[in-house]
Formats: C-alpha cells, sequence, structure tokens
C-alpha cells in the first residue's frame, strides 16, 4: 500500500517539472525570436518592419534589400549565435569547475585569444577567418588552463577570479604594448576588442556555425559525465566516470565555443557568467534543468536573449547614428558587472578578513641596511632615468641645464625628460602607500588598488575629462580622477564593510567595479575624436609621455601629506591591520580610523592616475616586499614600500622608453608584465 500511495504522488511531480520545464523552454525561444525579430528591424537606414516583411519575401526595392540581407540579418543571426555558445560555455565551465564565476571572461580566455590575435596580427600575415579561430582557440585554451591550475576545483570564488582578474590584466597589458608599437599591423583591433556583433555578409556567420554545433554536440555527448561530476570527484569515479579526461574534454569544447564567439564578433562580455546564473533558479523549481543535456540549451537560449535583447536595449536608448559605433560587448559588460556586484552581495563567503599573520619584527640594523640600500639604488635608477633615453646625455649637461648654461637641445631634452622622470617615482611612492593602506585595513595581503577597481574609477574620470576637455590643466585632472575613485571606493568598500571586509565580497565588488568602468572607458574612447582616442589609449598605457612639473604638482602634495600621516599613525595602522577586537579593547575607533585610511589611498591612487595614467600591481607587490625585508611593523613598511614603488615605477618607465627606443612602451604596461607573475605566484604559493 506504500508504494502505491507513494507512486502517484511522485509520477505526476516528475511529469509536472517536464511539463514546466517544456513551457520555460518555449516561452525563452519566443522571446529570443521577439527580439531578433525587434534587432532586424533596427537601425541607421530608414527600413522599417514593413520594408523588412518585403525583402524577406523578395518584394522590396533592391536597397532596401541589400541593408536586410547583408547587413540586419547576419547581425541578428550573429547575436543569436554568440549569445548560445557563449552561454553554454559559462554552463559548461561552472559545471565542471564547480565554481559559479567560472565564465570565458574570469578565465581570461578572452584575454588569452585577444593576446594571440595580437601576436598573430603583428606578423604581417592575412589569415582566413577560419584560421583565427584556430588560433583564438589556442591562446583562450592555455589562459583558461593557466587559471584553473592555479585557482583549483571547487576551492572557492576568490581565487579563481584573483587568477583570471591578474592573467587578465598582464595579457591585456602585452597586447595593448603590441598596439602601440605596430599601429598599422594592428588596426581596428582594439576596436575588434570591445566586441560587436555587426557582420559584413553571412560568410562569419556561415564559417563559425560548424565550430558551434561540433562544441555542442560534443558538449551533449558528455553531459551524463558532468552530471556525475557534480556529485564530486569520488562519487564521480564510484560511477566509473573517468574524472580528468571528462574535465579535460569539457574545458576544450568551451574553449572552442569560445573561440568561435570571439572570432566572429569579438569578446562580448559576460554572457557566459549571466547566462548559467539565470538558468540555475529555473533548476531548482524543475528538476528537468538539472540534468546537463537541458540545461546547456537552456544556457544557450539564455546567452542568445542576453545578446539579442543587450543590441536592442542599445538602439533603442542610443541614437541611431552613435549605437553603430557602440560595441554591444560595452553594453553586456556593464550589464555583467552590475550582475556580478549584485552576487557577490549574495554569495555566501567562506573566506573571511584573512587571518593576521604573526607580527614579524626585524632587527634595527637590518631595516636601516635595507632602506640604505634602496635610497642608493633609486639614487642611481633617478640619474639613469635622467641621462637615457632617445637622447643620451652626461651628468655635466644635467649640472649645466640646472644652472641655467644648458644648450637648447639638452635644455629641451631635460626640460621634457626630468618632469617624466619625476612622475615615475612620485606615482609609484603614491601606488605603494595607497596599497600598504588598502592592504593594512582590509586585513587582505591581496587587496590592491588596481585590483579593488578604484584605479579603474580613476581612470574613468580622468578619461571623462580628456576626452571631453582635452586642454583641462593638471589640477583638473586630478578632480576629476579623485570624483571616479571616490564614487568607485565608496560602492566596493561601502558593500564590503557589510561583512566585515570578507575576501570574498571584497574581491568580486572591486572586480565588477574595474570591469564596469573598464567598459565605459572603452565606450568613451570608441565615440570620441581619434586625436583624443589616441591621447587617451597612451595614457591609460601608464606612460609619463609629455608630463610637465605643473602635471606632478597635484601628486608631490598629496604624497607628502599622506607619508606624514601614514608615519604618525603608525601604531594606529598596526593594530588594525591585526584583528578587530584589539584596536576596541585599547579604545580606538576603528569605523573612524578605517575610513580615514581609505580615503587617503583613494586620493593617493587617484593623483597617481591623474599623473601617470594607469600603473597596476605596483600597490600589491611592494607591500609584500617591504613586509618581507624589514617585518610587519608599519613604522617600518612604510618607508621601504614607498622607495621600492618608486624604483619599480621608475625602472619600468626607463625600461620602456630606452629598449626599444626611439618606440616606447607604457610604465603601466611594463608593470603589468613584471606584477602578474608575481602576483600569480602568490596565489600558487597561498594554494599551497
Amino acid at each position: 500500500m506504500a508504494v502505491t500511495a507513494t507512486t502517484p504522488a511522485t509520477r505526476p511531480s516528475a511529469a509536472t517539472s517536464r511539463t514546466g520545464a517544456a513551457a520555460v523552454t518555449a516561452a525563452l525561444a519566443l522571446l529570443v525570436a521577439a527580439l531578433a525579430v525587434v534587432d532586424i528591424t533596427q537601425g541607421t537606414a530608414a527600413v522599417g518592419a514593413g520594408e523588412v516583411l518585403k525583402a524577406l519575401t523578395g518584394r522590396a526595392d533592391p536597397a532596401d534589400a541589400s541593408v536586410v540581407i547583408a547587413s540586419r540579418l547576419p547581425r541578428a543571426t550573429a547575436g543569436l549565435l554568440v549569445g548560445a555558445v557563449l552561454g553554454m560555455a559559462g554552463a559548461a565551465l561552472q559545471a565542471v569547475s564547480r565554481n559559479v564565476l567560472a565564465s570565458p571572461d574570469t578565465l581570461a580566455v578572452n584575454a588569452g585569444s585577444y593576446l594571440a590575435l595580437g601576436l598573430a596580427a603583428v606578423t604581417g600575415v592575412s589569415l582566413p577567418l577560419f584560421a583565427s579561430s584556430g588560433v583564438a582557440f589556442v591562446g583562450g585554451l592555455a589562459a583558461a588552463a593557466v587559471v584553473l591550475g592555479l585557482s583549483g576545483l571547487g576551492a572557492g570564488t576568490v581565487r579563481l577570479v584573483l587568477a583570471g582578474s591578474a592573467l587578465t590584466l598582464g595579457l591585456t597589458a602585452i597586447t595593448e604594448g603590441l598596439l602601440l608599437l605596430f599601429p598599422q599591423q594592428t588596426e581596428g583591433l582594439y576596436q575588434w576588442n570591445q566586441g560587436s556583433i555587426s557582420q559584413n555578409g553571412f560568410d562569419g556567420v556561415l564559417q563559425m556555425a560548424p565550430l558551434a554545433v561540433a562544441g555542442l554536440v560534443g558538449l551533449l555527448l558528455v553531459a551524463r559525465r558532468v552530471d556525475a561530476l557534480a556529485l564530486g570527484d569520488d562519487a564521480a569515479r564510484g560511477l566509473g566516470v573517468p574524472v580528468r579526461p571528462t574535465r579535460i574534454t569539457a574545458v576544450v569544447l568551451a574553449a572552442l565555443l569560445s573561440a568561435a564567439a570571439v572570432t566572429l564578433a569579438g569578446p562580448i562580455g559576460f554572457v557566459g557568467l549571466c547566462a548559467p546564473a539565470l538558468v540555475r533558479p529555473l533548476a531548482r523549481r524543475f528538476r528537468a534543468f538539472t540534468r546537463a543535456r537541458a540545461s546547456l540549451p537552456l544556457a544557450g537560449l539564455t546567452g542568445a536573449a542576453l545578446v539579442l535583447g543587450s543590441d536592442v536595449l542599445l538602439r533603442a536608448v542610443v541614437p541611431a547614428d552613435l549605437a553603430v559605433a557602440v560595441p554591444t560587448g560595452v553594453a553586456t559588460s556593464l550589464v555583467g558587472a552590475v550582475f556580478l556586484i549584485v552576487m557577490a552581495t549574495r554569495v555566501r563567503d567562506t573566506a573571511g578578513a584573512a587571518a593576521s599573520e604573526r607580527l614579524r619584527i626585524r632587527s634595527r640594523a637590518v631595516f636601516l641596511t635595507t632602506t640604505a640600500v634602496l635610497v642608493a639604488v633609486l639614487v642611481g635608477v633617478t640619474i639613469a632615468a635622467v641621462l637615457l633615453g632617445d637622447s643620451k646625455l652626461l651628468l655635466g649637461d644635467v649640472v649645466n641645464w640646472a644652472q641655467g648654461r644648458a644648450g637648447r637641445t639638452v635644455g629641451f631634452v631635460l626640460d621634457t625628460r626630468v618632469p617624466r622622470v619625476l612622475a615615475a617615482l612620485l606615482a609609484g611612492a603614491a601606488l605603494a602607500l595607497a596599497g600598504t593602506l588598502v592592504q593594512a585595513v582590509t586585513r587582505n595581503p591581496l587587496a590592491e588598488p588596481g585590483i579593488l577597481g578604484v584605479s579603474g574609477g580613476a581612470a574613468l574620470g580622468a578619461v571623462l575629462l580628456v576626452t571631453t576637455a582635452p586642454v583641462a590643466g593638471s589640477w583638473s585632472l586630478a578632480g576629476a580622477a579623485f570624483a571616479g575613485a571616490a564614487i568607485s571606493s565608496v560602492i566596493v568598500f561601502g558593500l564590503a564593510a557589510r561583512g566585515g571586509f570578507q575576501q570574498n565580497r571584497l574581491v568580486l565588488v572591486g572586480f565588477g567595479i574595474a570591469t564596469g568602468t573598464a567598459a565605459l572607458i572603452s565606450l568613451l574612447i570608441v565615440l570620441t575624436d581619434p586625436f583624443n582616442a589616441t591621447k587617451a589609449l597612451t595614457w591609460l598605457s601608464g606612460s609619463t609621455y609629455g608630463r610637465t612639473l605643473p602635471d606632478v604638482a597635484p601628486l608631490a602634495a598629496v604624497l607628502t601629506a599622506g607619508v606624514l600621516v601614514a608615519v604618525l599613525r603608525r601604531t594606529e595602522l598596526d593594530l588594525i591591520s591585526l584583528d578587530e577586537d584589539t584596536p576596541k579593547l585599547l579604545g580606538l575607533n576603528l569605523s573612524r580610523g578605517r575610513l580615514g585610511f581609505l580615503v587617503l589611498s583613494v586620493l593617493l591612487s587617484a593623483t597617481a592616475v591623474a599623473a601617470a595614467g594607469t600603473i597596476g600591481f605596483v600597490g600589491l607587490v611592494a607591500p609584500h616586499a617591504a613586509r618581507a625585508l624589514v617585518g610587519r611593523q608599519h613604522a617600518r613598511v612604510v618607508p621601504v614600500a614607498v622607495l621600492l614603488g618608486a624604483v619599480l615605477v621608475c625602472t619600468a618607465d626607463l625600461t620602456g622608453r630606452t629598449v626599444i627606443a626611439p618606440a616606447q612602451l607604457g610604465a603601466g604596461l611594463m608593470t603589468a608584465v613584471i606584477g602578474t607573475p608575481y602576483f600569480l605566484h602568490l596565489l600558487m604559493r597561498g594554494r599551497r
């Protein structure tokens, strides 16, 4: 009787689940079809729904038919294809990594493909579209392998995002360096990197469609094994599933799908992250969607809806003549950034604020020796930076210039070179101090203004001023950068403070802000005058080119004040960096002290960005190295970190403008190349 009583209750439930899943799938398919129809009717030409219908039935004017057949239909089809493959790729990556934030963006797949295509473009070889997809596939797969190898599987969200964002910064810096060094060979690559589904005919769609079909079929064939992996590696092995081959196969197929999308439309950001996340609530309600064979196609439909919806919304909000120039990837990145910030506030954070390390105390002799060596190195690097460049000088020339007795040529060289050297020195010192303060306040050894989105906000404010008011002065630029940094820091630290600056929430919100500001910066650069765009791109690479003494005056003032505050309140920094309870027991107002140090770090970051552009990883590397050399007492960490930051950026700037002279690379690109391996080393050491 028990069986007859429960079986009828079970069967209708399963049938209801299948019926509901079918209804949801049908509704989503209808939504995608409706968005595609609306997308076909949008554009700059006066071709509405009636003309589209006539073109599809062969009764339209040749001009209208050409617009529909050669442009709008390929655009809508590309949106369908790109959204579907990115949605399925993200779902597969999240399933095999057991990480809800795995996607082609967070695994640096897009950045790896971008670099691979940049390297191919530099060679001057013209590759057909199919061969380009192979190059993109190799680059994306290599990047994903590095990130997954460093972050581990099922190890939480923060490590994967840290590894992916760090590798993305490094790979993107190298690619942007190629764009600056080889502008003719890489022409159009920057615009392509923003992601756009606009097409000129069906050729690209027809060539990439077989790759998409092959990837989808492959994922469906291994779907049951992927379902077994969701139970855990041990359970999957107990069911006879080869865990490692299955995982590798799924990652390769996901990289193949991502490569097809990247080759066709460029990187369309965050579709692979958002689509599976939207499917998960449905899977909790309809059991049919818990299986990969059902969830993968549903994620594909959701991805298609996201891409087409973003394109439709963009063309509905932005005037038609401007919408043509705005990449679809910018719109999806903005949506994804907001989505990631909301997700960060809801994801259960299993990693609290980093445990304080033992307060190592080095001897006074070690501190004095280290400081003396760094001062000597700083003096040597500064002298070399002043003397070396596209024109080599002697110390006597510098002495004559200081006394006002130099010739016209020497005077011109030093008038332009000395401010550059000062900008590099001061920016490095300011970023190092800002990183020291942020790491102390959040007790997070991986916190850094660039990774937390503060530098991105400052860059957005400065680029907004550069592109709208190119003749603005240095103080105006510093003010705009501070306004952008202040807004981004309020969001990041405000949301993170709700959980006591827990590591996951802090990093995820910062990553979302950094992504959103990067998308807005790309939007400003694409829409602005080409001269302003080149100026903004050069400045974003962390270049000190064209700096004058008035440009570095705000940074010098803020850095002087910052060093004085940090030294005078060194004991308070030590207490805040320990834990939550000790400062309160000693009567310290923890909230006010934390807020004061954060405001100071934001001000330092903003003025450094205004003076020298975006320079990453200095705020991470310098404090880490300082603590390793002289211990954790901030009375010693602060001066050593400041000296290290100045040496690092000045050396990077010197290298960038001398190694390949007369061509130049920005200091930000050089520090990214140096800082990325160091950051990944820290992650690897932390995993061990």
